[in-house]
């Protein structure tokens, strides 16, 4: 099923309560959502049992709710250990599950069919257990659960444009409502944790000028940038006296970053090009690419590598930040259509660490510098959420619906309690040409 940004919106803005499940589920916008798949009495029961089994081995509690649609309250103060994960409707959330696997668990609350106190806890935990909730005897099972990601997002010219629309091309608006004023949606780098909304903007602009330091920018420093965002890198490069090609396939990110830095006065010295990695052509004496590796996919990183090679010039370097996963999980991940790469990212893939060496070292770039942010990437993402649920009237207003405003709060969360847990972390790391001096910024 193919997704697109306006199918997320409606012209109308009463598209259901706040609360889950007040309204029915707009069936042409939300099919898989809107309507329960069919799976066999079997499948339901041994789905069930595993996910029974599963929860019975963490500190969750699992309460049968009934139907009703309001937020439950949270967990009673001291008692964080033990977030509660409420069935709303046990029988169509085992259904979808047996039918889907993760898929059915994500659709289904979507569908408002379950919920939680603490939706970032009840994922955390979950997240944190990750490789034991199933027995071994039954991983073998796995493939009966899981689908192929399919043909239409490989990351080809096309694709990649059509992967990319579906979710930078959204809206601009909403991403203002998500984002701090800098519009930079990668993870920041706090001097404290946890963080407060005041240090938002502050943070971004440390983790930005931490990677324009690696990459040597400085006066006259040719600098491509693959992965515009909103500008805000490209505006801070510039700033350095830097002069910047920046790259994208989101129109709207092209068009409002192109508006930021004629407001700036830095058109002479920015170029915004809706242009795809594969079709640079120069040379440049630094690259920076921020989180946009997650869209490229497997099949393409050794195509992604040996254009980063090819495009930096003697003596240069790349500042690279990515998200990571373990090596294992990412092999499993990468055969396998998620409820992730359905809905929010279709085309991506995280990368593990190993991954990334091994491709870097292929195309002839050597890691020079490694660090982690996992913890800042938490508590960034918490603070986007907390946004986005703040706001979700004005969410609303632009025309996204219920079914949405829950698909991305459990995106949020979600990515949150990966980074809690430890599953992913993100990485800042900087690449020479193997054998190259790197040199100071002209």
């Amino acid at each position: 099923m193919t997704i697109s940004p306006s199918s997320f919106r409606t012209a109308c803005t009463t598209c259901g309560s706040e609360s889950a499940g007040a309204a029915p589920v707009d069936a042409a916008r939300w099919p898989d959502v809107a309507r329960l798949p069919r799976s066999s009495a079997l499948r339901t029961a041994l789905a069930r049992l595993i996910v029974e089994h599963a929860l019975s081995s963490t500190p969750l509690r699992v309460r049968h709710g009934d139907r009703g649609h309001g937020r439950i309250p949270a967990p009673a103060q001291g008692d964080p250990g033990h977030p509660t994960l409420v069935l709303r409707d046990p029988a169509a959330f085992h259904r979808r599950i047996g039918a889907d696997g993760l898929i059915g668990f994500g659709e289904s609350y979507m569908a408002g069919e379950w919920d939680a106190d603490d939706l970032v806890a009840v994922l955390t935990i979950l997240a944190s257990r990750v490789d034991a909730l199933v027995p071994a005897p039954l991983r073998r099972l796995r493939g009966a659960w899981v689908h192929r990601r399919p043909a239409l997002e490989r990351n080809t010219l096309d694709g990649a444009r059509n992967n990319i629309r579906r979710h930078y091309d959204l809206s601009n608006d909403l991403f203002a409502l998500l984002l701090d004023t800098s519009l930079t949606y990668s993870s920041a780098v706090f001097t404290a944790l946890p963080a407060t909304h005041g240090d938002l903007t502050a943070a971004q602009h440390r983790k930005i000028d931490r990677l324009l330091d690696l990459a040597r920018v400085g006066p006259g420093t040719r600098l491509l940038e693959i992965g515009t965002g909103w500008g805000e890198l490209a505006l801070r490069a510039a700033a350095r006296g830097a002069d910047v090609l920046t790259v994208t396939l989101s129109a709207e990110q092209r068009d409002l970053a192109a508006q930021r830095i004629a407001a700036a006065g830095l058109t002479g010295r920015v170029t915004v090009e809706l242009r795809d990695y594969r079709q640079v052509r120069g040379c440049f004496d630094a690259v920076v690419s921020v989180e946009m590796i997650e869209a490229v996919g497997a099949e393409y990183w050794p195509v992604f590598f040996a254009a980063l090679r090819r495009l930096l010039a003697a003596g240069g370097s790349v500042a690279l930040q990515s998200i990571t996963m373990p090596h294992a999980g990412m092999l499993d991940t990468a055969r396998t259509h998620t409820w992730i790469s359905k809905y929010v990212f279709p085309g991506g893939l995280i990368p593990s660490r190993e991954a990334i060496a091994r491709q870097s070292a292929a195309a002839g770039l050597r890691i020079t510098d490694d660090a982690g942010y996992g913890d800042h990437y938490a508590e960034t993402l918490r603070l986007w959420r907390e946004n986005f649920l703040r706001r979700s009237e004005a969410v609303t207003a632009l025309g996204f619906d219920r079914v949405f405003r829950r698909m991305w709060e459990l995106y949020l969360a979600y990515s949150e309690a990966g980074f809690r847990s430890h599953y992913l972390d993100v990485r800042q790391l900087r690449l020479v040409a193997d054998g190259a001096v790197p040199r100071s910024p002209r």
